[in-house]
């Protein structure tokens, strides 16, 4: 953890290190047979003007990577993997209940295109070894004609769920938050629940569906100004993409604890992550039934461009890059679990299961290979009664930001917020269970740390979703210094 008591020195020693750790992966790519071109990140007098990104350089806040390195890692290493992995039948169907109220205010709101809207998928067409409900059993065991037929009666037993009483139904719910234990940091979506239903994330992509205005506000402010330790004396815009006042939004983090940084810069990284999915997916033109989806450069100058956003803009960026780091660091660290040999991503294909697995070994492999990962050991080390009561309050209010994504009204952007906000959560309780992914067994299941298929799932794809933020950046680079 780089604080800013430690030397200049230090910091010109590791972007020296930086430097030749980026030089390896260029070179490393100039042999791969990918047509990929390298990045330009603006180093020349033309591009060092008034761009959103001109700004976005340098070693992050609280860590020693500096941006530069990331950019390269992503883009070359990580990104053509992790999409690859995404589109495989186990990741590309997620489990949700897009029903559930919003538990904090009554929301009647509703999308202003047909775009919003979510294709539940027909339990026909999920992978038997997916719907079958057993999400811990991993093992190859589970493509037995008994475990088969297990499946099948889960199957059948699901489809009793419809004709359930209310009461009954409400105590399925509480029977699925059961193991909602102490170191989840957000609630354990109801699987279990008869309105859950599963989705396939690959024909509900992300993108802009015209939900925005007073309702989409609302969600943001209130996680902002409830949950992010912000002081009361310090208010967020409620329209945030009015003009800033004052000195800048941001400038009373540097007086909070390590800790409450951390906190802030993740919630604001995911918000800045979604914003450029919906900028780089925007409805174009809705033509003749046929609507073309691309990047939108003036949104993306909306909400990031320096000038536009007195240069909070810049700061949104970096908490994305930071975000990145601690679920980059999650998956190093996670590891272990999916390396041991009977720990199978089951959805009854022998063939897919078996390369699904494999490239998720290889992806965590260039994880571990990082050589500037985020150091979480600096983090909850203080005094142990403070430490603790300090990372309880943490796990607390990342969980109510989990319950307000019930509360977002459109039911696209509800399925996606879920889902990387229970991604990151999962990295979050990855993170600090170093001492039981240690204690994992090699060829048995621990009830010290165990995933679900859920959390996986979201893990992964949440992970996706900033690698391709990153990716992003890199494009909307290039179309800004083609409109100039």
């Amino acid at each position: 953890m780089l604080h800013r008591t430690q030397t200049h020195g230090l910091v010109i020693l590791m972007s020296l290190i930086c430097g030749y750790f980026c030089s390896g992966w260029f070179q490393n790519n100039a042999k791969s047979k990918s047509t990929q071109k390298e990045p330009v990140y603006g180093h020349t007098e033309d591009e060092l003007d008034q761009s959103c990104l001109c700004h976005l350089t340098g070693v992050l806040d609280d860590c020693f990577c500096d941006i530069e390195s990331i950019d390269v890692f992503n883009n070359f290493k990580i990104y053509p993997h992790i999409r690859k992995l995404t589109e495989r039948d186990f990741f590309r169907y997620y489990k949700v209940n897009l029903k559930r109220p919003c538990p904090f205010w009554p929301d009647d709101s509703h999308c202003s295109i047909k775009d919003c809207h979510v294709e539940p998928c027909p339990e026909s067409k999920v992978p038997v070894g997916i719907k079958s409900g057993n999400y811990n059993k991993y093992s190859h065991a589970a493509n037995t004609v008994s475990e088969m037929r297990e499946c099948e009666q889960a199957h059948e037993l699901g489809a009793i769920n419809s004709t359930l009483s209310n009461q009954s139904k409400e105590a399925f719910a509480d029977w699925a938050h059961h193991d909602d234990a102490q170191d989840h940091f957000c609630g354990l979506d109801d699987e279990m629940s008869p309105e859950s239903e599963y989705v396939d994330l690959l024909l509900n992509p992300e993108r802009y569906t015209g939900y925005k205005g007073p309702s989409a506000w609302r969600v943001w402010n209130s996680i902002y100004e409830e949950n992010c330790f912000k002081p009361r004396s310090v208010y967020r815009p409620l329209n945030p993409l009015a003009p800033v006042r004052g000195e800048g939004f941001y400038n009373w983090l540097e007086g909070l604890c390590l800790e409450k940084r951390v906190f802030y810069r993740l919630i604001s990284g995911l918000h800045s992550s979604i914003n450029i999915h919906l900028c780089a997916k925007y409805l174009l033109d809705e033509g003749w039934g046929k609507p073309v989806w691309g990047p939108n450069v003036h949104e993306f100058r909306q909400r990031f461009d320096p000038a536009e956003t007195k240069g909070e803009g810049t700061r949104r960026l970096k908490n994305l890059y930071f975000l990145y780091l601690i679920e980059l660091r999650a998956l190093s660290k996670v590891a272990p679990y999916f390396e041991r040999s009977f720990i199978n991503l089951y959805t009854g294909n022998t063939e897919e299961d078996t390369s699904t697995k494999q490239l998720l070994l290889e992806i965590l492999n260039e994880t571990k290979a990082f050589p500037m990962h985020f150091d979480e050991s600096s983090m909850f080390a203080g005094h142990k009664i403070e430490s603790k009561t300090l990372k309880e309050e943490f796990r607390l209010h990342f969980k109510n930001i989990s319950r307000i994504m019930d509360c977002v009204g459109c039911s696209k952007c509800r399925l996606w917020g879920k889902l990387q906000t229970q991604g990151l959560g999962t990295a979050l309780r990855i993170l600090f269970s170093e001492k039981e992914i240690k204690k994992l067994p090699e060829n048995s299941p621990s009830k010290g740390f165990q995933l679900t298929r859920q959390e996986i799932v979201a893990l992964l794809n949440g992970f996706s979703r900033l690698s391709t933020s990153i990716k992003e950046l890199h494009n909307f680079r290039t179309l800004l210094k083609d409109h100039r």
